[in-house]
């Protein structure tokens, strides 16, 4: 997933994960029973643990939104499915010539369709997401990591909009076809396949079609369809009808700064969907941009078990939504907000903070709700200010998500009706390492997760997570939070959530058959690995080695900048630039490659090109670079070569081997550089650890037993992973892989 902590992503790159939910200050606590089977892990989950599954339950059917004044009634009946689907589309943009169609209060003459099962109206989406990744053209997106579960709801920031099979990553031809009075959408797409996060190394089959007739009804259906998650909805544009629900005051602090003195909460409902919480304080609230908001919260709990019954053992409706300041690595600061239901946009106008979303589906169906608020100041999680609890009515306000299969034309009419389709919850990796670590004790480095069922996210692989332990300096990246991950500094670096068994990075080779695609997947490679194997083939679980490796890096690089003749130049951050010279000190199977933690190998030309030799993706698995050894304490910074980095690249065609060349601006770099802008390595390579040890882990569902798949495939990867460490480091260093 080539990616870093949850919490790194996001300040990074405001990739609206999922765990944007206040999760990473919170402490961790245990979700499950441990036990040990040789030398993994076995974690069995509580019921509950992990939420419930809604997977797809519409195959074989059309529903029909049927228009009642501006709002909406819906039904579903058996397939109502048009074979012919006409013209395949070349853009996204379509164009009608016969009728408008009437939505969300106006009617169209174009819409932009999606390819992955979407349609919008009005200003089409730019073509670049906030993470540096491409949109789809037309259609809505969302943030490469944010779970359907959650993403449903955001997508109302998004509308006007329709979601007939919205899967991130699908991708295949659709087909549109006008008619005096409709006009006819198809989909025939695939899952993303025969890459390391995809869950299928073969093309599946997915066909739907919406159906926009001229009077405003909109009919989707569903012939056959593979996937079992995605976004399915309507998403008319709100009005904006405010209604206040209430405001609660608090004592004032005048000792406080004006901006931490939060005077008034102010809670409203629009359009009976949309809640908002409003802090209103004492003097103008700090703008994006000022590097004071790095580290301030704005907090609002929502506790539906105080005023609604005191039993002990009630049910724990608790959440928050949390506005944070976060500036990172020279980034300008900016606010985010987290919390099931929220929108990750906060807004700071005079003397507000404002934050919005949906009612969070726990709070469904209540009438009233106990709500309570704090704030905290830059560099110091504890509260400096807060209002006590004040029960709030929620009268007037309702959850838009709808369970689509079991409504009738006689339930609403509704304005916005979504639902989400999804696998389980994402685990929180705080309650995960506690989890382990609760039960056995603090004896891990490392700990990677695998399960046999899936979790709501739209790769296989996963992000990684930690308190970097060890207390390390001069790699810029902090030790912090030891006690939310349970650890009293033993424990540095996890995965953030289990890889599912099914997945293609889980399996040991590729199946026979399966098809050679782009060179960042492993089929590419095949030939070229196996001439350089006895047996003929590649080395097992390559696709698995590409992911602990590059995610285990993660816990010493790569956030180190150079101080180059005085001036600060980011060789990353997260990962090394794609024209930093980062050639591997150790290959694992291929004489020249890249660090897995990203840069490239270039040749230099002298002619002012480059030839990249070897590339930035991590497949296949690729070993260390020299800078990537000292930042881990392996080699003394004496070791590492000289090196530069390339900027400004620009393409110059490609060399007699299918290389890319460039043409880009030089700048040499050395180790020393590094050292001027963060300090010396410590402990240095003499008195760094060289002796680590990684929890396997695999997590079952509550009641379950690990499938023998499970077993066998996480068993192939623990001693894969004992074998990569020690080779990918020069056997300067070794790992166990001992639970006991």
């Amino acid at each position: 997933m080539r990616s870093v902590i949850l919490v790194l992503c996001t300040l990074l790159c405001y990739h609206n994960l999922s765990h944007a939910q206040d999760e990473e200050i919170e402490p961790g606590h245990s979700i499950g029973k441990v036990s040990t089977d040789g030398n993994l892990v076995v974690m069995e989950l509580d019921d509950g643990a992990l939420g419930k599954a809604n997977l797809f339950d519409l195959v074989g059917q059309t529903l029909r939104f049927t228009p009642d004044g501006s709002q909406y009634r819906v039904d579903h009946g058996p397939l109502n499915w048009d074979s012919d689907f006409g013209s395949q589309l070349t853009g996204a943009e379509v164009t009608l010539h016969q009728f408008t169609f009437p939505f969300s209060g106006k009617k169209w003459d174009s819409f932009f369709v999606g390819t992955t099962g979407s349609i919008s109206f009005g200003t089409r989406e730019k073509d670049d997401s906030p993470d540096g990744s491409r949109r789809p053209e037309g259609g809505v997106s969302i943030g490469r990591f944010e779970p359907l579960a959650e993403a449903a709801s955001t997508l109302i920031d998004k509308a006007p909009a329709i979601c007939v099979f919205f899967k991130p990553r699908m991708s295949g031809p659709h087909y549109v076809k006008e008619l005096a009075d409709r006009v006819v959408v198809t989909w025939d797409t695939t899952e993303p396949f025969g890459n390391i996060q995809d869950f299928t190394w073969f093309k599946t089959i997915n066909q739907f079609q919406v159906v926009l007739h001229r009077d405003g009804l909109v009919e989707m259906s569903y012939k056959e369809l593979a996937a079992k998650d995605a976004i399915v909805g309507i998403y008319p544009e709100l009005s904006g009808t405010g209604k206040a629900l209430a405001t609660v005051s608090a004592e004032p602090h005048p000792a406080l700064a004006a901006h931490l003195d939060v005077r008034n909460l102010k809670l409203s409902v629009e359009d009976g969907i949309r809640l908002k919480v409003t802090f209103e304080t004492r003097g103008p609230a700090l703008r994006e941009g000022d590097p004071a908001v790095d580290g301030l919260t704005y907090r609002v709990v929502f506790d539906a078990q105080k005023p609604i019954s005191t039993s002990a053992d009630a049910p724990q409706t608790k959440l928050a939504w949390t506005a944070r300041g976060i500036a990172w690595h020279q980034r300008p600061s900016r606010y985010i907000a987290f919390g099931p239901g929220v929108s990750r946009k906060v807004v700071a106008s005079g003397n507000t903070i404002t934050l919005e979303g949906v009612l969070p589906g726990t709070l469904r169906g209540l009438q009233q709700v106990s709500v309570s608020a704090e704030v905290a100041a830059s560099g110091n999680p504890e509260p400096v200010a807060s209002i006590s609890p004040h029960v709030v009515p929620l009268s007037g306000i309702r959850n838009p998500e709808v369970h689509l299969s079991s409504l009738t034309r006689k339930d609403g009419p509704l304005e916005v009706a979504y639902e989400a389709f999804h696998y389980l919850t994402l685990p929180r990796p705080q309650d995960l390492s506690c989890t382990v670590i609760k039960a056995l004790g603090d004896k891990f480095d490392f700990l990677a997760y695998y399960s046999d069922f899936r979790i709501d996210n739209q790769e296989a692989g996963t992000p990684s997570d930690g308190p970097v332990g060890g207390n390390v300096t001069g790699i810029s990246a902090p030790m912090h939070d030891l006690q939310n991950y349970c650890t009293e500094g033993r424990f540095q670096w996890g995965y953030v959530q289990p890889v599912y068994a099914g997945s293609n990075q889980m399996q040991e080779w590729p199946p026979d058959g399966a098809p050679v695609a782009s060179d960042h997947d492993i089929t590419f490679y095949l030939h070229q690995l196996a001439e350089r194997s006895p047996d003929g083939k590649i080395l097992p679980y390559n696709y698995a080695m590409s992911q602990i490796g590059h995610e285990m890096g993660h816990r010493w690089a790569a956030f180190v900048s150079a101080k180059v003749k005085g001036e600060a130049i980011q060789l990353g951050p997260v990962h090394w630039a794609r024209g930093l010279q980062a050639p591997v000190a150790f290959p694992y199977q291929r004489p020249t490659e890249a660090s897995a933690m990203g840069g490239s190998v270039w040749q230099d030309n002298f002619d002012g090109t480059y030839t990249q030799l070897d590339d930035d993706y991590y497949v296949p698995a690729t070993g260390y670079s020299y800078l990537d050894l000292y930042l881990m304490g392996l080699i003394s910074s004496t070791e590492v070569p000289d090196f530069f980095i390339l900027q400004n690249l620009v393409p110059a065609g490609k060399d007699a081997n299918g290389h890319p060349i460039f043409k880009a601006d030089r700048t040499k770099v050395t180790v020393q550089d590094v050292i001027a802008a963060e300090g010396t390595r410590s402990p240095d390579v003499d008195r760094s650890q060289k002796k680590f040890n990684t929890g396997i882990v695999a997590v079952v569902e509550h009641g379950h037993h690990p499938s023998p798949e499970l077993l066998e495939r996480a068993n192939g990867i623990r001693t894969r992973w004992i074998d990569y460490w020690e080779t990918t480091t020069g056997h300067r260093a070794s790992m166990t892989t001992n639970p006991r």
